[in-house]
């Protein structure tokens, strides 16, 4: 028989399971710890256990664990770990250092379904959803990679790297589960960003069922007919839509969102262009956050001018919008925003 994976099983499942084999109930909560809390991922080194329970968890149960498999430092100390998978398929996953914060950007799926124009990963195919401990299990390696490499705990996590998160919505949502309940990593959700290309819907079920966590959207035009043509999703998600789903998710929830904007040259930083973002500020309160753009392999996109950006964010603040320039971190390792590809060996054979 198959071996079963033990991390799709619940507390009170595994106290179960203990009940059946004779073993006292409070087994069942060693394991879970060392399973969620401690991140252990070998049955051998679960010390508390006696060798028999190990061996019984060896021949019965699999804990299908993430790798590292590659791991590149960047001149700005951004590291870019590519994630072996147990079917040997790849994502990316960045660990941002800052002076005041350690960053975990993770990834949702094994590639991209929103082929947006300006970003790598929607050049590549979708091939599946992670589950909750795949992407629990980036947090838990990006964690480990900032202490043994910067001596620092990791202190915020955002859900922008390989996929949309909201089209893999329930695994999501039960990886942000493990890793801010006081049995799993404890994590606060408010250090936690989940940032969608805009699924109307999903947000508006994000609301309905009462999140913690911070939300950005991927807006990049506030125009339907420029948003269209970059993010083919928004034919089917418009501006109208995305507006009033983001003013329910704000009653419902009190938190408001991010709006990621980057800036590409001569198609969506000019001042009519900032005007447009400022009225849809006003329909939506929320923060901007100005990204510069990280060019791609075929793109025809370009970074814009300092003098065009810096037109741009004035226009922005001189009528009242929250406004922060976000440089990128990474650029030579292909660790930027938009720039997650999956250039490693092992993925290039699986993705393209």
């Amino acid at each position: 028989m198959a071996k079963k994976d033990i991390r799709a099983l619940s507390l009170e499942e595994l106290t179960l399971l203990f009940k059946e084999i004779n073993e006292p109930a409070f087994r069942a909560k060693q394991i879970y710890d060392w399973l969620w809390s401690k991140s252990e991922t070998d049955f051998k080194l679960m010390s508390n256990l006696s060798i028999k329970l190990r061996e019984y968890l060896e021949e019965n149960f699999v804990i299908n664990a993430v790798q590292i498999n590659e791991l590149q430092i960047s001149s700005d100390r951004t590291i870019k770990c590519a994630m072996k998978l147990h079917d040997n398929y790849v994502v990316e996953s960045v660990l941002i250092p800052h002076q005041s914060r350690m960053t975990a950007c993770i990834s949702s799926q094994v590639g991209c379904s929103l082929t947006c124009k300006f970003c790598g990963t929607g050049k590549l195919k979708r091939m599946r959803n992670l589950n909750a401990d795949e992407i629990y299990d980036q947090v838990a390696l990006i964690k480990k990679t900032a202490a043994e490499k910067y001596n620092a705990p990791l202190t915020n996590i955002v859900y922008m790297g390989m996929g949309e998160p909201l089209l893999n919505y329930n695994e999501v949502i039960a990886s942000v589960e493990k890793i801010t309940s006081p049995q799993g990593l404890g994590m606060s959700p408010k250090r936690i960003t989940v940032s969608t290309a805009g699924v109307a819907k999903m947000i508006i079920k994000l609301a309905d069922d009462g999140v913690k966590f911070n939300l950005a959207l991927s807006l990049h035009a506030a125009n339907d007919e420029k948003r269209n043509y970059i993010m083919p999703i928004n034919e089917t998600n418009s501006l109208d839509n995305l507006a009033d789903a983001l003013n329910y998710f704000i009653e419902k929830t009190g938190n408001r969102p991010t709006f990621e904007y980057i800036v590409f040259y001569d198609f969506n930083d000019s001042i009519e262009d900032a005007k447009e973002l400022v009225a849809f500020c006003k329909r939506v309160r929320g923060k901007v956050n100005i990204i510069e753009y990280n060019p791609i392999d075929e793109s025809e996109f370009k970074q814009t001018t300092a003098s065009r950006l810096k037109a741009f964010t004035e226009h922005l603040e001189m009528n009242g919008i929250i406004c922060n320039v976000r440089h990128s971190r990474g650029k030579d390792i292909d660790a930027a925003c938009g720039q997650l590809a999956n250039k490693n060996k092992l993925a290039l054979q699986q993705l393209k």
